[in-house]
């Protein structure tokens, strides 16, 4: 039950004429009771919430940043009509900050034995499953004065996924693929390691490339053309320590890493390479395996929507030991975590043998492009002393890589924006070196 606004607006008019003509029980009840009828009255004419249907439809997962329409269709089983305020209430980051009102409130007139539909549309702000909460529902009488209350819990849950704002770099790492490939006309022969075809030579080929024995079979000059290597195993491993839950741009570092691994994942599958996936901090947060080219991406994008950095040191041991046990056979392991000098030093080099010797290694690491623009920091003391702090972790940074590319491994350090087509070309260079 609740009172509405007008019923409170007519008891206080009321009131006015009672102070001046009639002060005391007698006028109080004269104006109070035939308002207290009305009140009644209205709120036996408003419609039942407690027996009104309700379900769900609509979508169950969005790409963060779009919108996801709900639909909360409402029967009315009743013989009254449903004049209804209702409110359908999610987790606040289901709406951008001020929207929530607006999105969540809605108006319906529901005639008895009918049914209608209302359709509340959600813009997350951040990734993982949001759950719908209760459904609360005020149903008026013709006069407005006494509403009926009450809730009722529909489940529904939506699903966001991360953005894959890289996916725009896409089109040009394909290019460069087929270029690789031997497919295109910008090259005169594929580059690789693996056999496709043979042609006739023309000059400037390597003659290192002349198959002799088709040159014996026909009147022309053969040569063995290459393709990069296909069926590659790619190993995605995302450390999901405390590392990964510090913000660059007002962004997680692990939600860029995110972004850059499924780059990598759509160019590498149209490659023809087998793509895993493995988060990893003290313990396995998610392990995708074994999934046909087509549903790669689909996978990847469904096991990273509720990973979150958890805020523990990453046990490296523990992530090496599981990365061997996913990748039994050599493979291509790229490890998305950081360049900090403490957490590589202390706890990725000692255990990073056992991958090298068996693997072939990428680490791929987010930058703060802020730490650049403090090193051109000028005119005054506090921008000097900022930009020699910058400078000196910009060092670190820069020996820990270097310490890194001495043990084999390729070294990936770019800002959230570049890190998706860095880590894309770094791969396309691999391939084309033959080094998968």
């Amino acid at each position: 039950m609740a009172l509405t606004g007008r019923a409170a607006l007519l008891a206080a008019l009321g009131s006015v004429p009672v102070g001046i003509w009639e002060p005391g029980w007698t006028g109080i009840l004269a104006v109070n009771a035939p308002l207290a009828v009305a009140c009644a009255c209205d709120f036996a004419l408003a419609a039942p919430v407690r027996h009104l249907g309700l379900t769900r439809s609509g979508d169950t997962s969005v790409r963060l940043g779009d919108t996801a329409d709900v639909t909360l269709t409402i029967t009315n089983p009743s013989r009254r009509p449903l004049r209804a305020r209702i409110r359908d209430a999610w987790p606040p980051s289901s709406w951008q900050p001020g929207t929530e009102r607006e999105a969540s409130r809605h108006r319906l007139l529901v005639p008895p034995g009918e049914r209608r539909r209302l359709t509340t549309r959600l813009r997350p702000t951040r990734r993982g499953d949001r759950h719908a909460d209760r459904v609360t529902i005020r149903s008026y009488g013709p006069l407005g004065l006494l509403a009926r209350q009450g809730t009722h819990r529909v489940p529904w849950a939506v699903r966001v996924l991360p953005p894959f704002t890289s996916r725009k770099h896409l089109p040009s790492k394909l290019a460069r693929l087929r270029e690789l490939d031997g497919r295109t006309s910008v090259l005169t022969r594929g580059e690789g390691t693996e056999f496709d075809s043979l042609r006739e030579y023309v000059p400037g080929d390597d003659t290192r490339s002349i198959d002799w024995r088709a040159t014996a079979r026909q009147s022309a000059v053969a040569v063995r053309t290459w393709r990069p290597e296909r069926d590659r195993h790619i190993l995605l491993v995302l450390d999901t320590g405390r590392t990964s839950a510090g913000r660059v741009d007002d962004t997680p570092r692990l939600d860029a890493s995110m972004d850059a691994a499924l780059l990598l994942a759509a160019l590498a599958s149209r490659a023809g390479d087998r793509v895993d996936l493995l988060a990893y901090d003290r313990r396995r947060r998610a392990l995708v395996q074994g999934r046909a080219a087509g549903d790669v991406l689909p996978s990847l994008v469904n096991a990273m929507a509720t990973l979150e950095p958890e805020l523990v040191e990453t046990d490296a041991r523990g992530l090496t030991a599981t990365a061997l046990r996913t990748a039994p056979r050599r493979s291509l392991i790229v490890l998305l975590t950081t360049l900090d000098a403490a957490p590589v030093e202390e706890g990725l080099l000692p255990v990073l043998g056992r991958l090298t010797q068996r693997h072939t290694v990428l680490l791929a690491s987010v930058a703060d492009p802020h730490t650049a623009r403090m090193a051109e920091a000028r005119g005054n003391v506090d921008a000097v002393y900022e930009a020699a702090s910058a400078a000196q972790a910009h060092a670190e940074r820069d020996r820990t890589a270097e310490h890194l590319r001495r043990l084999g491994v390729t070294v990936v350090d770019a800002t959230p924006e570049e890190l998706a087509p860095a880590l894309a070309d770094a791969y396309l260079a691999l391939k084309a070196a033959g080094r998968l």
